[in-house]
């Protein structure tokens, strides 16, 4: 007859039903138990009954031996599985043994082993057992937000931190990028949390697409999420975040019929090129650069090169169709004469091909001329 349900649960794997009466007798009072003959019934269990804490297992199994059921219980995806307690059962195979030493086993006991002993190694493995999962569970909530599962603000500054001594030993770098929508709060009131909340979910998968395995993505403040980029210039993580906030800015995304106005901003820091001496010191400045781009009117990156990284600059012929197809067409007008001059081949390409009548020479003299307008006022 088996015991409450409440008591902490034992799979107990032997081919012998003597033995594994002998062992129910010993646990019976403390343990509530499950019994069977071979490894490979006692892996279905296993996969199947979620209460089982540990498992006394034969090393001597027919169909699945011990060693093989050992590996598979290692080898599992699944944490529960993976880290359970396997107390072994051993016999006269020395080979078997070591093998099960080597493949993971938490402890041994023999068939002759006595009632208070394995009392005693059950209890032991359970108590280690639960205290490396509560460290797990502790190291998890200081590592990754339970919400998102992206690392939290303190992970991401060790991370930071790491970068910033192992680039300061071998001459390298390492770079912060900071982001986050423009007009979070306008978006919220008009549109509702659960609106912003998929945003920031469609945001985060994309992020998570384009960043290195290296690079670590987390927290940073609010809905704001950072970047730590070790051996990244800072010039690679400008033009990352310029090609971030262009595709949010031409995505097409729709609320009940209505096209959102969607924008993003990046803050970018580098050490040594900024000179901070701490990792909190380099997200922070990113973070302050993030905040000086969305006060200027968002929808841009300012980095380590502020002058640089505020001027506007022609888009990309292919954004720039982007661009006037979603309806963006004002933010092209400025740079037509510097995308006209580049398509400007293909033009003549097709008035010679296509005999379409076109006034080449016309078009050419108006796009130089608009192009030397530009760069006159430039300098001035």
């Amino acid at each position: 007859m088996e015991s409450s349900t409440q008591l902490p649960r034992v799979l107990i794997v032997d081919e012998s039903r003597m033995v594994r009466a002998m062992i129910i007798k010993h646990i019976r009072d403390l343990y509530d138990f499950r019994e069977e003959g071979n490894g490979e019934a006692a892996w279905q269990v296993l996969v199947l009954d979620q209460s089982i804490q540990l498992v006394i297992c034969s090393l001597s199994l027919p169909i699945l031996d011990g060693n093989g059921l050992l590996d598979r219980v290692r080898s599992s995806k699944l944490p529960r599985l993976s880290q359970m307690p396997m107390l072994m059962i051993s016999g006269d195979n020395d080979e078997a043994l070591e093998r099960a030493k080597t493949h993971g086993a938490s402890d041994f006991i023999t068939r002759s082993t006595g009632g208070a002993e394995l009392l005693g190694r059950i209890d032991s493995l359970l108590k280690l057992s639960q205290a490396q999962n509560q460290l797990k569970e502790n190291l998890e909530q200081n590592v990754q937000n339970p919400e998102t599962g992206l690392f939290t603000r303190k992970y991401i500054e060790l991370q930071a931190a790491q970068g910033m001594s192992h680039a300061m030993r071998h001459g390298s770098e390492v770079s912060a990028i900071v982001m986050g929508f423009d007009n979070i709060g306008a978006l919220r009131e008009e549109h509702g949390i659960e609106v912003v909340q998929q945003l920031q979910k469609r945001f985060t998968a994309m992020l998570v697409s384009k960043i290195r395995k290296e690079d670590s993505l987390g927290h940073f403040a609010g809905s704001q999420l950072v970047v730590i980029s070790p051996g990244t210039p800072y010039p690679a993580c400008e033009s990352f975040g310029n090609r971030l906030r262009e595709a949010i800015h031409v995505a097409i995304i729709a609320v009940h019929g209505q096209r959102l106005n969607l924008s993003v901003s990046v803050g970018v820091s580098n050490s040594p090129n900024d000179g901070v001496t701490s990792a909190g010191a380099l997200i922070e400045l990113a973070g302050a650069r993030l905040k000086v781009a969305q006060q200027s009117g968002g929808n841009r990156v300012i980095a380590c090169n502020v002058q640089a990284s505020t001027m506007v600059v022609a888009p990309r012929i292919d954004l720039a169709i982007a661009m006037i197809k979603s309806g963006h067409e004002r933010e092209v007008l400025p740079h037509l004469a510097v995308l006209g001059r580049q398509v400007l081949p293909l033009l003549k390409l097709l008035e010679r091909d296509l005999k379409l009548g076109l006034p080449m020479a016309d078009i050419e003299k108006c796009l130089i001329d608009q192009a030397q307008e530009t760069e006159d006022a430039g300098q001035d």
